[in-house]
């Protein structure tokens, strides 16, 4: 089956790479505003009826979310025998239960509309809490990809010798950085009493006087919980600190309070287009996909390598 790589504006260069690397065409999805607010997607004019493999992160959710629908339903209703979805940020995971009634229970919801459009999804460090796996949410194959293989790489290369994450439900994913980075792994503890008020408090007895820290986790929205860290972090007097993430979604000024709490840089991959965006996921999203092409159409025969 003929494949090709859909990929929205802000993303052209991830696409780009990822297409190259599969050595498949890489086509633009093309995106127009009007001025109330709706959007036009457009994709190639000639009917597309292969694999479609649409490229598109979900940060600023309530607008990237409704044009991906849009131009997944265009893609089917154009041909496409299969579709397969990219999204190196998956929105709307946080909310996987109704804590006050009423609430919508935007996971499920979410999962719902995605997983009716499309045969395969991938993801990576999805933002799960109490979901046991993508597949149990989504029931279609899906894949959550780590970049804490990466992020570690960068973790070495800086020499750190500690990875701190900032608390216990960052802890697995952590504890695979710096297993990885060959550098000891710190938890914090973390009480959250709004949006942006976090308490934060490192262990007892812990010493990072005249060490290389590295400060991890898989998404930074506001910074909040790394302002706090960083904070305390500094009054250790450490050699130097470094924040690194997968997914920065956080602006101008939450930059400018994490340098002045004490991060010497903050670093982050491209599932999210951002300023701080250092480390390339192409290769790792790349190879996950080529494993999948060689297996052929879902339920059928394997296909030649791309």
């Amino acid at each position: 089956m003929t494949s090709a790589l859909f990929g929205f504006p802000e993303a052209r260069d991830l696409a780009a790479a990822t297409a190259r690397a599969l050595d498949v065409p890489c086509l633009k999805v093309a995106v127009r505003h009007f001025p109330d607010g709706e959007s036009l997607v457009r994709l190639a004019p000639e009917p597309f009826a292969g694999r479609a493999i649409v490229l598109r992160s979900l940060a600023d959710p309530n607008r990237t979310l409704v044009e991906l629908l849009l131009a997944l339903g265009t893609l089917r209703r154009r041909g496409a025998r299969e579709v397969w979805l990219v999204a190196p940020y998956l929105c709307y995971m946080r909310q996987d239960a109704e804590f006050e009634p009423g609430q919508a229970v935007s996971q499920a919801l979410v999962a719902g509309w995605i997983g009716r459009e499309v045969d395969r999804l991938y993801t990576f460090d999805a933002h799960l809490h109490r979901t046991r796996s993508l597949e149990a949410l989504f029931r279609i194959p899906a894949r959550n990809l780590s970049a804490a293989p990466l992020i570690a790489g960068a973790v070495r290369a800086w020499g750190a010798t500690e990875v701190l994450g900032p608390d216990e439900e960052s802890r697995q994913w952590c504890a695979q950085v710096a297993a990885a980075a060959g550098a000891r792994l710190v938890v914090a503890r973390k009480q959250r009493r709004g949006d942006r008020e976090v308490t934060v408090t490192l262990p007892e007895g812990l010493d990072l006087a005249g060490r290389r820290v590295a400060v991890v986790d898989d998404l930074a929205s506001t910074g909040g919980s790394l302002v706090a860290l960083l904070e305390q972090v500094r009054r250790q007097r450490p050699a130097g600190v470094r924040v690194f993430v997968t997914h920065a979604l956080l602006g101008p000024a939450d930059l400018d309070r994490l340098r002045a709490a004490g991060a010497d840089a903050f670093v982050s991959t491209n599932s999210v287009p951002h300023p701080t965006n250092r480390l390339d996921l192409a290769p790792l999203l790349a190879e996950a996909l080529a494993a999948d092409l060689r297996e052929g159409p879902l339920g059928g025969a394997p296909e030649a390598a791309p």
